[in-house]
């Protein structure tokens, strides 16, 4: 029997295609480092994570937090003390992103 191979993408272009999808919301150079951060912590405030991402700018940090938030990646909780206290975490929709990028990280490692 000749069994049909599933395409990444239907339709390469169009706004259907889940890798595209999936590409918009992690793609870039910061997004993954940022979720790698808050996995290996669990929560994680704004300085520690500036800290850990090397390289990054406060505006680049700054964007990709409120980016992965508008994508229901990462989840910010506000606490109203003085100074005001800012922590990160996962979603559960993030979560489940996780072992897809440990599969990612083993590819890169064996082929790369």
């Amino acid at each position: 029997m000749n069994k049909k191979k599933e395409p990444l993408c239907d339709d390469i272009a169009g706004d259907g295609c889940g890798l595209k999808k999936v590409i918009g919301i992690i793609g870039g150079k910061w997004k993954i480092m940022i979720l790698c951060v808050i996995d290996n912590n669990t929560v994680v405030r704004y300085g520690d994570l500036r800290r850990s991402v090397f390289g990054i700018t406060n505006t680049m940090l700054s964007q990709s937090l409120k980016e992965l938030e508008q994508d229901g990646l990462v989840e910010r909780t506000q606490y109203n003390e003085m100074p005001v206290r800012v922590e990160y975490s996962l979603t559960k929709k993030a979560m489940t992103l996780i072992p897809i990028l440990l599969q990612l990280k083993k590819w890169g490692e064996i082929n790369l």
